[in-house]
């Protein structure tokens, strides 16, 4: 008994960076939809939901609404992953939220987007222009991958404000 103790005590001390903040990206989206604290601001406007960040992070998230892809803008939050205040700009998707948390990262080159499932949850990670992006979701993996592609068309066509 003791010994099963030790051993996952010690693969929870072990466990590596990235399964960590997966791990508190999961949190992160269950504790938005179990308080009622899904946005601190909840609107579909990203003309709102963009300058409501400003002065409350590092680095303003880049804001677009995909309503016309399927994804629509709910609002954004802030949230609180690996030691660090972050933005978390919440979507939809039918029934399904989609929490898609973005903070500054230094000295990361552009990366395409990588999935992982874990405890039901589909993960997808990508960086771009200094930021690192995690959208964490129950949905589907291929309507998933599918919002990240359309994000990142829209980021990258467009300008923000």
């Amino acid at each position: 008994m003791s010994l099963a103790l030790a051993v996952s005590l010690l693969f929870v001390i072990a466990m590596p960076g990235e399964q960590a903040i997966q791990q508190e990206l999961i949190s992160g989206h269950v504790r938005s939809l179990l308080v009622s604290h899904l946005t601190d601001v909840t609107t579909s406007d990203e003309h709102t939901v963009k300058p409501w960040f400003n002065g409350k992070l590092d680095a303003s998230p880049p804001v677009v609404d995909l309503v016309r892809q399927g994804f629509p803008l709910i609002g954004g939050r802030l949230d609180y992953i690996h030691n660090r205040v972050v933005g978390a700009l919440v979507f939809k998707h039918d029934q399904h939220v989609i929490n898609l948390f973005v903070w500054p990262v230094a000295d990361l080159k552009d990366s395409g987007p990588t999935s992982t499932t874990r405890e039901g949850f589909n993960l997808v990670h990508w960086t771009c222009s200094g930021m690192s992006f995690w959208a964490v979701s129950d949905v589907n993996l291929a309507a998933l991958l599918r919002f990240e592609a359309d994000y990142d068309r829209q980021t990258n066509g467009s300008s923000q404000s």
